[in-house]
């Protein structure tokens, strides 16, 4: 299931406008996605996610292809196998013989390969092997949650929301493009925030997680941290979380004190400025992460000449 979802949409006083997306499309995918470098983009990770619920995902929601084009010379598949004309073939999947499609066939093995690697997944976990290295040969399957923010839309919906690129992608892209053209960017002065998930949060609520953790920040500080929290949580899947400030604003603090830190979640939330200027890859909003005086940093073993 391919999925588009603005979370986030803002303009500035210069008609720059930044949209923050929360998308999920198949993980086989994924690299051609990453091509487009003017994208903030935190994704779930098969590092973080436990294998038995990367197992559980791809039971309940196998990434499949969309066309199931028939092979060709070139890069593209211009005509679709048969999904009309059935012949016997063997099912793989029940061992038994059945009238079958070409289509159905390939969807079928396609799922059959999914059971396949997730015997030997579920073995090589029983040996204790980390899920870091056991859900890589779950990937295929996997349908990947990210989230991404950028000012620098057209490009990609040009190169992707087209015939020529990859069908998942393309479909991909096409319900991006429809999602920003039906989406009306809330209008910010300069110096006010682009905070993804900020229009639900509860306020009171807000304040009360303050109390708890007896941080010294202000409702917006608050408010933009635990942002931040929010779309890290993008790695493990439970991004949207239950309303737990207090866990969003301790998350965040470990971020941010960490060593090193981790400040790629700080690039979705944006301060909004008073010039259309690119900072970074973002034009006419200031990313979260360029508050931070060392958000770059230095390795003393690198040898500069």
């Amino acid at each position: 299931m391919i999925k588009a979802e603005i979370i986030a949409d803002s303009i500035n006083t210069k008609g720059n406008r930044l949209t923050t997306y929360i998308l999920e499309y198949q993980r086989f995918v994924h690299a051609e996605l990453m091509t487009h470098r003017m994208f903030s983009k935190n994704a779930a990770s098969s590092r973080a996610i436990p294998i038995e619920k990367m197992i559980e995902q791809i039971i309940n929601n196998p990434a499949m292809p969309v066309w199931w084009g028939k092979n060709q010379s070139g890069m593209q598949a211009k005509e679709e196998l048969n999904d009309t004309k059935k012949r016997e073939r063997y099912n793989v999947l029940y061992n038994t013989l059945d009238d079958m499609t070409d289509m159905q066939y390939c969807k079928v093995t396609w799922l059959k390969a999914r059971d396949t690697t997730i015997k030997y997944a579920k073995q090589l976990s029983e040996v204790g092997l980390h899920k870091q290295i056991v859900n890589r040969i779950l990937e295929p399957w996997f349908n990947i949650r990210i989230i991404l923010s950028g000012t620098e839309f057209e490009n990609f919906f040009a190169l992707r929301a087209h015939p020529d690129a990859q069908p998942e992608i393309q479909e991909l892209a096409y319900k991006m493009l429809d999602e920003y053209n039906k989406s009306t960017p809330k209008q910010l002065k300069a110096g006010e925030w682009h905070v993804p998930f900020g229009d639900n949060m509860d306020e009171n609520k807000v304040y009360e997680a303050l109390d708890q953790t007896g941080f010294a920040l202000s409702l917006e500080e608050a408010k933009r941290n635990i942002s931040v929290a929010r779309c890290a949580r993008i790695s493990y899947l439970n991004y949207k979380g239950k309303d737990d400030y207090w866990a969003d604003i301790k998350l965040c603090d470990r971020l941010f004190g960490s060593v090193p830190r981790h400040l790629s979640p700080t690039e979705h939330v944006a301060q909004a400025l008073d010039d259309d200027k690119f900072i970074a890859n973002f034009r006419g909003f200031k990313q979260y992460r360029y508050f931070f005086d060392d958000q770059n940093l230095k390795d003393d073993r690198v040898i500069t000449k």
